[in-house]
């Protein structure tokens, strides 16, 4: 398996630097927002933007994580129904969703279907770090750190403990 880098460390965090800037500029500040991270490597990212927020706004944002598991159109028949987990209340909030990589576009719908189960949120607005293309739902990423057309074979890996890292797998 060949792997090529696209991101290392620095660029990494600058666009993570930039994307907060981009919510903060949309959102007129950080008052309303609630950022909420699609379990496992969209938590991660979520953690990074909130530890900006955090630097830029003098203040702490909160950073939630949810699980999209049960939400899937692919779960198992018979398996268990959604949940509300531990999201907070989420009624006229400004929702900042975050994954890692948006491809098809599922995993975005899931996670859309279990922060409608948190109340009714004013906005969602979608950020994913990679944005690969190859969408099966007309899912739209609100904020994109960098577009970046691949095969279906190829696997796009983010890299978000330690040294940060974006590279493609084929």
């Amino acid at each position: 398996m060949t792997a090529k880098r696209i991101m290392e460390d620095g660029r990494v965090r600058r666009t993570i630097r930039r994307l907060v800037f981009e919510i903060l500029e949309r959102n007129r500040g950080a008052d309303n927002l609630v950022v909420v991270g699609i379990r496992e490597r969209g938590l991660a990212l979520a953690r990074h933007l909130g530890d900006v927020f955090a630097e830029v706004e003098g203040r702490e944002v909160p950073v939630v994580a949810l699980d999209v598991a049960p939400f899937r159109d692919d779960r198992p028949v018979g398996a268990p129904s959604p949940t509300a987990g531990d999201v907070p209340d989420l009624l006229d909030r400004d929702v900042i969703l975050v994954d890692d990589v948006l491809y098809t576009g599922r995993t975005a719908r899931a996670a859309l279907d279990a922060v409608v189960r948190h109340g009714r949120p004013r906005t969602i607005q979608l950020v994913a770090l990679v944005d690969r293309g190859h969408r099966e739902y007309p899912i739209q990423a609100d904020y994109v750190g960098v577009r970046l057309p691949t095969k279906h074979r190829e696997r796009v890996v983010v890299e978000l403990s330690g040294r940060l890292a974006v590279h493609i797998e084929e």
